[in-house]
């Protein structure tokens, strides 16, 4: 197979290329953390003769505009630091706040990626209120939030009564098709290729972040759960409640850690709203003292909570191990079980860190393992998937599928979410031509 690197300047050219029906794998930022760049070759078998085509559609030109309601209309390359900076000046921000401020938002909307913030605002879906794509011919088609989903499948209605379990997650293990959105939103370039998207913003508001020390997970994990209980009510004034526990520490300079071998949970708290989260919780917690609760600048939480995830991805390149981690998320009753299941899999003797949206009950459990090492963590994770499987949990709730997690998340779809895949994949790529190796399609 003869793979052909292929990169768009103008919209016009890409639409040339798909009027062409061949298949392709579309990328922008290159910062997916389930998609391994430099092993494409070996991960994008494609047995035909023709050839297959690694499209970079970073280069499309960049817009923005904002609405007078305050929606953000945005096209092409506009990343995620793109437009905070020009929602700022505005007064506005946006609600969903990702680690990696530098990928594109129309690959975040593909991806169906979440963030920080979704404990106040929601996840990604909830904020798109329309896009527009380019279809299998090239054409340019427009998708509203307002408009059902139409499709002949016999699939749909029963498909759409199992997702009703997971409509309060992030994600669920496979998309929401209900709205016409739905279709390029979380379905990873799949069905077409996502050039414009309106979302909702927020007004901009002063902030005041803290972070409270505790005792390390794996000994006692009493503080955090009262933590997690005590959040649960004030989502409209705690914008996020994020976990770095001891071991994510590790990664930090000297100079930028915080605590002494402790876990730290921040709080992103409206600061309209502090005096009242302090009286009301932080005054109240009976195994955490307000002497462990301090107030950190906005550019150091940024720094900190940015830095973990980063740091792991460059220790992995270097060992020259793909990584081994999770994105799981569960319902509240059985967080106390994921919590369970990640303190045993800490005993397996390779180094670990555990980080993450820690108020939505979705944590990032990673292993840093040597390559010797690689074939037990990749065990107990099969493991951890047959548990969340059981409890009913996503294990994918906001980074994607991929081509990383596509032998996980098999289990995870019966015959009603294979049914609709497939109807839908003839229905809007009948020529195989959008990321044929994706969750969707035939044989994945």
């Amino acid at each position: 197979m003869a793979f052909t690197n292929k990169t768009f300047y103008t919209q016009e050219d890409l639409a040339r290329h798909l009027k062409a029906h061949q298949p392709g794998f579309y990328f922008s930022s290159k910062t997916s953390t389930v998609i391994p760049y430099d092993k494409l070759d070996s991960l994008l078998p494609w047995n035909k003769d023709s050839e297959f085509f690694l499209c970079d559609i970073s280069k499309l030109p960049p817009h923005m505009e904002l609405k007078e309601n305050g929606n953000l209309i945005l096209r092409g390359s506009v990343s995620w630091e793109d437009a905070k900076k020009y929602l700022r000046s505005h007064g506005r921000n946006l609600k969903t706040s990702p680690t990696e401020q530098l990928a594109l938002i129309t690959a975040g909307i593909a991806t169906s990626c979440t963030g920080e913030r979704c404990f106040a605002f929601g996840n990604m879906r909830s904020q798109v209120m329309r896009i527009k794509y380019l279809n299998f011919n090239g054409e340019e088609i427009e998708l509203k939030r307002d408009a059902d989903l139409k499709s002949e499948s016999t699939y749909l209605k029963p498909y759409a009564e199992d997702f009703k379990f997971y409509q309060n997650f992030k994600n669920a293990p496979y998309p929401r098709f209900q709205k016409a959105i739905d279709l390029m939103i979380g379905t990873e370039g799949q069905l077409g290729i996502v050039t414009e998207v309106e979302i909702e913003t927020a007004p901009n508001f002063d902030v005041t972040y803290v972070f409270m020390l505790l005792p390390r997970w794996e000994e006692n994990d009493a503080p955090h759960m009262e933590i997690y209980q005590a959040v649960q009510a004030h989502r409209d004034a705690i914008i996020s409640c994020e976990l770095l526990d001891s071991n994510c520490m590790n990664y930090m300079k000297p100079e930028e850690k915080l605590g002494n071998n402790e876990d730290v949970i921040f709080l992103e708290i409206k600061t309209e709203n502090f005096e009242d989260i302090y009286a009301d919780i932080l005054c109240h917690l009976t195994h955490t003292s307000v002497d462990q609760v301090f107030e950190i600048a906005q550019t150091k939480f940024h720094a900190v909570r940015a830095g973990v995830p980063r740091a792991i991805f460059e220790e992995n390149s270097r060992m020259g191990v793909v990584k081994v981690g999770t994105d799981v998320q569960v319902t509240s009753d059985r967080f106390p079980d994921l919590i369970a299941f990640y303190r045993e899999a800490s005993k397996l003797g390779v180094r670990y860190c555990l980080f993450g949206h820690f108020g939505d009950a979705h944590l990032h459990y990673n292993y840093m393992p040597t390559p010797a090492d690689l074939k037990k963590c990749q065990d107990k994770m099969l493991g951890l998937y047959d548990k969340v499987l059981e409890w009913k949990g996503s294990p994918f709730a906001e980074h994607g599928i991929g081509l990383l997690k596509q032998k996980f998340i098999k289990r995870f779809h019966g015959k009603n979410q294979i049914g609709l895949f497939h109807d839908l994949k003839k229905e809007h790529d009948p020529h195989n031509q959008f990321f044929p190796q994706g969750f969707m399609s035939e044989g994945q």
